[in-house]
């Protein structure tokens, strides 16, 4: 863990997010209505919504793009609004839009993030090695960005979240705009990294096909929460077949043939 989180009173009790009673408002409306949720620790927690949920605006609010004003959020127990360099620090974040700089190599993309949060070079270099240690994007790290695919681009972007190693990594519809078979190596990666790692995923989502039977889902929609829990709880809950059933059950939205869960 970062330094400082195992000495936090109750660390391993502690959620790795904790969002209660979050509101927002552009103007009148109203786009997050009295959010509360938690992300435990070392958890994949699925965000979903439809587009327009309020999951931007929700990640936004932890990432301080945006100040809370109404509600709490806590990542490791520290408040974003008395403790924010605690708070952030065991933060990672892959924002939906891409953000690398395709002039730069990759190893210069993730040396110059890892440099943002106080990694030396070399240790940067230790770290990328030990991220993309069985990737094929390891033997081209000095290529420039541009020449890589939007899937391999969005997998270094997630690589680049991980470098300093936080606590916690928020994901904002990720897998936008991708194959069928980049969106799930992504999610295998992410999968892989919250198992070995103990890291906290919170990831975004509006597709059904993109949960797991043993994740925590937090259904999100009109800027409410209408259901948390693992997919079997929601299920059950709602008396439905599927977690794509009841989805449609708590938000009146079909999926629309998506396959609904993975095996």
């Amino acid at each position: 863990m970062q330094d400082g989180t195992l000495n936090h009173p109750e660390a391993s009790r502690t959620p790795a997010l904790s969002v209660e009673r979050v509101s927002h408002s552009y103007g009148q409306r109203k786009a997050l209505d009295e959010v509360s949720f938690t992300v435990p620790q070392g958890s994949f927690t699925a965000l979903l919504g439809p587009n327009g949920a309020g999951k931007s605006t929700l990640f936004s609010l932890i990432t301080r793009l945006f100040n809370v004003r109404h509600g709490a959020i806590q990542i490791l127990g520290f408040d974003l609004n008395d403790e924010p360099g605690e708070a952030l620090r065991r933060l990672g974040v892959v924002f939906q839009a891409r953000t690398l700089d395709l002039d730069l190599s990759i190893s210069q993309n993730l040396i110059y993030h890892a440099a943002l949060h106080g990694l030396p070079a070399s240790a940067a270099k230790k770290r990328i090695g030990e991220i993309l240690a069985t990737s094929e994007l390891h033997s081209r790290l000095k290529e420039k960005a541009r020449n890589l695919s939007g899937g391999q681009l969005r997998s270094i972007e997630i690589v680049r979240a991980f470098m300093h190693r936080p606590r916690l990594i928020l994901l904002d519809e990720p897998t936008v705009g991708l194959d069928v078979r980049s969106r799930a190596a992504i999610l295998t990666e992410v999968r892989r990294l919250v198992r070995d790692e103990g890291v906290s995923v919170l990831w975004a989502t509006h597709l059904i096909d993109e949960i797991d039977q043993d994740d925590r889902v937090v259904v999100l929609h009109q800027g409410a929460v209408r259901a948390e829990g693992l997919v079997q709880q929601i299920v059950e809950a709602e008396r439905a077949k599927s977690i794509g059933d009841a989805f449609t059950r708590l938000t009146g939205i079909s999926t629309g043939g998506l396959e609904e869960v993975r095996a």
